[in-house]
């Protein structure tokens, strides 16, 4: 434009900003409002509306809020939409009670909230799970005749499903059918979503029959969420079934739909459906990433075939990939339940060789596996290890090497480890007294099993199934408590 002299104005300006913010790039929009002052132009709410919602989009939530200010100190008269994109910003850090002061500030200016506006601070509550305090915001719109949409009942049955509100957030949605607000394929996923978490498949197969017949096609999230479900509840066939189904419908399953149906044939010990499920995938041109690698390598190590699970990891590593911990901590513990110790210890120092550090995690599922066959200098070693890694030990870790040596008859220095956890950054746990209590009672201790009950009774924790056997077995011990 101003190489054939066409000046460009304070909307072309604007446009370009607003490029600028969508592509992540706020400073090159501040570089664009610098040129609208070059040129004369006097920058409009507009300009800096943009540059607000550009900050916001980039996180800076405190620096849209500078320049919000600075605005307003300047005499320029915010709108609608500069106050929704300051609340949304607001709501999306957590700062839900100063988004509702500016909402009251707005009414105080003259600047009527919108929908979009209230749309806004009922997400973030529902968001943070406090979705009591804003139902009554959503009830106050309604009266003053302002008319909610449906991303607005999204949000609230949302939240009224991740507080186990299931009977209200099925109220809202018959609401919205009544006011005639058309529910979408967001609607209808977080019901599935939500009926498969809390176990009540029937319902959810019923919500994806009345989307459809309310004309709303499921999309890939939907069909993905209600296989989850499927698997969850270990109705494998349906799952497949409706995997298939989708594919009939020309809703072509994504990598994650095919790593959920991967995942749960693997834990359901279906290794050659799993297999197949692979070579499908990668027919349809879908490349397999960590999560798929993973889950067959935890499947075929679940089936006690660790070798077959090494030889995959290799092929895996051929194709070019780099396999993260997730993946290495999967092979580790399946060579460690199989007995397999070296090559476990073998594997953990690959990682290291190739500059993936082990995390806690990975370090507490090899110290299991050589507490359960009484490699005590191989775990003493680990945990030197452990804390050049710059790890600390968890209540996890302290309860393995606890367990590990009560059952290896060394209960003296378990003992002496689990006094010393109080002196240590993590205190022993209802785990780790029940582990002790396990110990002293297999040893026929029974006066120090009776002091370790009550002193877990001091502080609230309760006895496991098998300090339950454990004491019914040795009924001596009633009368020491």
């Amino acid at each position: 434009m101003e190489l054939v002299s066409i000046k460009p104005d304070v909307y072309t300006c604007n446009i370009l900003i607003n490029c600028f913010c969508h592509l992540q790039s706020v400073d090159l929009g501040f570089s664009i409002l610098a040129k609208i002052l070059k040129l004369g132009f006097e920058p409009d709410i507009i300009t800096f509306t943009t540059l607000i919602n550009g900050l916001c989009r980039d996180g800076k939530i405190g620096d849209a809020v500078d320049l919000f200010d600075k605005i307003v100190g300047m005499g320029h008269q915010p709108n609608v939409r500069t106050y929704t994109v300051i609340v949304d910003g607001l709501c999306k850090i957590g700062k839900l009670h100063v988004a509702m002061g500016l909402l009251k500030r707005m009414a105080e200016k003259g600047c009527e909230p919108d929908v979009v506006t209230y749309g806004a601070i009922i997400d973030g509550f529902c968001k943070c799970n406090q979705v009591d305090e804003v139902f009554e915001l959503f009830k106050e719109i309604k009266s003053r005749g302002i008319l909610n949409n449906v991303v607005t009942y999204n949000s609230l049955i949302h939240g009224l499903c991740n507080s186990s509100k299931w009977k209200e957030a099925s109220v809202l949605f018959e609401e919205m059918l009544e006011r005639n607000i058309v529910p979408n394929v967001v609607t209808f996923s977080i019901l599935v979503d939500e009926l498969c978490k809390d176990g009540m498949i029937i319902k959810a197969q019923s919500i994806l029959s009345r989307m459809i017949q309310t004309g709303v096609e499921p999309d890939v999230i939907t069909y993905s969420l209600l296989i989850d479900g499927y698997g969850l509840h270990g109705q494998m066939h349906l799952a497949r079934k409706l995997f298939d189904m989708m594919m009939r419908k020309g809703c072509n399953p994504n990598l994650h739909t095919y790593n959920i149906l991967i995942n749960w044939y693997c834990k359901k010990k279906l290794i050659y459906e799993a297999k197949q499920l692979l070579y499908k995938m990668s027919s349809t041109g879908l490349i397999p990433n960590n999560y798929t690698y993973s889950s067959l390598i935890y499947g075929l190590c679940h089936v006690r075939r660790p070798w077959d699970a090494l030889e995959l990891f290799k092929d895996f590593c051929a194709t070019g990939y780099l396999p993260n911990v997730v993946t290495y901590s999967t092979l580790i513990h399946g060579f460690c339940e199989n007995r397999h110790l070296d090559v476990a210890f073998s594997l953990f120092h690959e990682m290291k060789v190739t500059k993936l550090n082990p995390n806690i995690a990975t370090y507490n599922i090899i110290i299991e596996g050589m507490c359960k066959a009484g490699r005590f200098k191989d775990v003493k070693k680990l945990l030197s290890e452990l804390f050049i890694d710059r790890l600390h030990p968890t209540v996890q870790t302290y309860n393995i090497i606890i367990d590990g040596l009560s059952k290896r008859g060394f209960l003296d220095e378990a003992y002496q480890i689990f006094k010393n956890m109080d002196n240590n950054v993590c205190s022993p746990d209802n785990c780790s007294y029940n582990v002790m209590i396990h110990g002293f009672l297999r040893c026929k201790n029974l006066a120090k099993a009776a002091e370790l009950i009550r002193d877990m009774r001091c502080k609230d924790f309760s006895a496991d199934n098998t300090t339950l056997v454990l004491v019914a077995e040795n009924k001596a011990i009633v009368k020491l408590l």
